[in-house]
């Protein structure tokens, strides 16, 4: 099986390549090759290592024709601007999100109309297709029926990618999934430019010895999921069968619900009040207006239905990262409570 992922540098990007080269089969079929385009190199030498792993940088769209000059059994698109590039540049979402996936699903159309195998593609879509609108508000709690109604550049853009990816399914040119992501924390790494990014700075950059900033209420409740939560997700909706997926529709992933103050509670009990000292508020406006318009609470029967659930806690969320980033964890206080030795 030859897979594509797009965003394959990033950090989804990167932890569904190493689960996918740890597993060595997809929908039972042994992985031969795996390629990660990106507008960068992935940074992962043993990674890079695996004789199975190639790699491909420049901008999506232009490196489409070169891509398909071979055919893929399935593709994970995971590239996209993220939300707060989209409302900064409106040209720019357009081009990495629209613009792009159309021309990925004609390349997979082509493919599979000139009598190649219908491939697997799976499609990154987000919470941020939901939203209140004035003549439809948001429900407290988002169901698997929930009409999405984006209010920002990005959201609108994941909703009609979903649509194009079901419409694609339809007409059989493709065995499209797509799932709902919720906010990924904590994400490792440098900040980007999503509005959720301080998700996870608030955490990240405190632990490594960083100051961050709180630019929301301590109120505010968010729908999160660890980046392994996530990538289990990815994986399940991609090895479901089609019956066992359900229609075409895209589906909500699981999400836990907790507050930006319950989270900090959980990062003092962890890593200590120095840790905490870190971190102070400084109010932004537009970042609280785009994520107070995404619903933080979801009650879905689809995804129980393939074995999916949340994460247990955000303190479990936290011992996640600290298990998989250890030398990410700078600050000596935290350390020392998380039971690390001390850095030399």
């Amino acid at each position: 099986m030859n897979i594509l992922i797009t965003g394959g540098a990033g950090f989804l990007g990167d932890r569904l390549a190493r689960t996918l080269l740890q597993q060595g089969t997809l929908r039972g079929q042994r992985i031969e090759q795996l390629m990660l385009a990106d507008l960068v190199a992935p940074r992962d030498a043993a990674l890079l290592a695996d004789p199975r792993v190639r790699h491909r940088t420049g901008d999506l769209l232009a490196e489409i024709p070169a891509l398909f000059t071979q055919q893929w059994d399935a593709v994970f698109h995971l590239a996209s601007a993220v939300s707060g590039e989209c409302e900064a540049n409106f040209d720019l979402g357009l081009h990495a999100n629209l613009d792009t996936t159309r021309r990925l699903l004609d390349a997979c159309r082509a493919q599979t109309q000139s009598g190649y195998p219908l491939p697997l593609f799976f499609f990154s879509s987000s919470v941020a297709v939901f939203g209140s609108d004035a003549a439809l508000p948001l429900p407290a709690v988002v169901k698997d029926d929930t009409l999405p109604t984006p209010q920002g550049s990005y959201g609108i853009h994941k909703f009609v990618c979903e649509q194009l990816v079901a419409d694609y399914t339809r007409k059989g040119f493709i065995d499209g999934r797509a799932a709902r992501l919720m906010t990924v924390s904590v994400r490792p790494g440098r900040p980007n430019g999503a509005a959720s990014g301080f998700l996870s700075g608030l955490f990240r950059e405190p632990l490594a010895g960083h100051p961050s900033a709180c630019p929301v209420d301590l109120d505010t409740p968010v729908a999160l999921s660890s980046p392994a939560n996530t990538v289990a997700g990815i994986m399940t909706v991609a090895e479901a069968s089609r019956d066992a997926f359900g229609g075409r529709t895209a589906i909500n992933l699981p999400a836990l619900t907790v507050s930006v103050r319950e989270m900090l509670a959980a990062l003092e009990a962890l890593a200590g009040p120095d840790v905490m000292s870190l971190i102070t508020h400084v109010p932004d406006a537009a970042i609280a207006h785009i994520v107070s318009a995404w619903p933080s609470r979801f009650e879905s029967a689809r995804a129980p239905r393939l074995g999916l659930s949340a994460d247990a806690s955000f303190t479990a969320v936290l011992q996640q990262y600290v298990h998989d980033q250890p030398d990410a964890v700078r600050h000596p206080q935290a350390r020392a409570r998380l039971g690390l030795p001390p850095l030399s």
